[in-house]
């Protein structure tokens, strides 16, 4: 038997991965608190954001809901996280795009293109200062 073979029986059939713990162990306490930290960081994105605006706070909410949703939905079928910082350009453009997306579902959560670009970016900014994931 050589060295190969030796490396082949000891790896694992299947690697495992904090993006398999994301996707498959949600409790309703971790979905309820990462819409809540959603909310409060998408509504600040909007009071910092040009081009970006919440109208109330059910609007608010709402928004927190679908993008933690679609985030999860992309999560889970792509394997792309869609936080700005810590995936890159990729994790950027797909934030930007669930910002964008959610206009057209939640009605008073009003963004434009520039908007959900700059949104990403300062929500980016503030999942690097808040512990937690909030997209």
């Amino acid at each position: 038997m050589d060295n190969e073979d030796r490396n082949r029986d000891r790896t694992p059939e299947r690697t495992h991965n904090r993006t398999d713990d994301m996707t498959n162990n949600w409790s309703i306490g971790e979905i309820l608190i990462r819409i809540l930290v959603t909310a409060i960081v998408v509504g600040i994105a909007a009071f910092l954001t040009p081009g970006f605006s919440v109208d109330n706070l059910w609007s608010l909410i709402l928004a927190a809901v679908v993008i933690a949703v679609l985030d999860y939905l992309i999560q889970r079928f792509t394997g792309v996280n869609a936080t700005p910082f810590g995936r890159g350009i990729t994790g950027f453009i797909v934030a930007a795009l669930i910002l964008y997306a959610t206009k057209f579902i939640v009605p008073g959560f009003n963004i434009s293109v520039w908007g959900a670009i700059i949104g990403a970016l300062v929500i980016g900014i503030i999942d690097v200062i808040i512990p937690g994931d909030v997209m």
